[in-house]
C-alpha cells in the first residue's frame, strides 16, 4: 500500500503526518528538528512512502538535504502559492483533518 507524508516544518520542531491513499492517517507525530529522530520515525514507512511534502519555509534546506541523503522522495510546497481553504474549521497542527 502506498503512503504519503506531509511535514509541517517549524523553527524548532515539525509535525509529521503519514496517510494512505484514502487520506486516513496512519501515523502522526510532533518531533524536534533532529534528522536522526526524524529518520527513526520515518523508517517503518520508508518502503511504502511514495513521497514526502515539505513546506518551503525559510529553514527547509537541512530537512530536505537529510531526507534526500536517506533516499526519500521529497517535494517542496510553495506555501505562498497554495490557495487557502475558505471556511477552514481548524488551522492548527493538532487537529485531525
Amino acid at each position: 500500500m502506498k503512503l504519503y507524508g506531509g511535514i509541517d516544518l517549524h523553527s524548532n520542531n515539525s509535525v509529521f503526518s503519514i496517510k494512505d491513499k484514502t487520506g486516513d492517517v496512519i501515523a502522526r507525530r510532533k518531533l524536534p528538528n533532529d534528522i536522526k529522530q526524524i529518520l527513526l520515525f520515518l523508517s517503518p514507512f520508508k518502503l511504502q512512502l511514495a513521497g514526502l511534502v515539505v513546506e518551503s519555509t525559510f529553514n527547509w534546506y537541512w530537512l530536505v538535504d537529510g531526507l534526500n541523503d536517506a533516499n526519500y522522495q521529497v517535494h517542496l510546497a510553495n506555501t505562498t502559492a497554495i490557495q487557502q481553504y475558505s471556511g477552514l474549521k481548524y488551522a492548527d497542527d493538532n487537529s485531525a483533518r
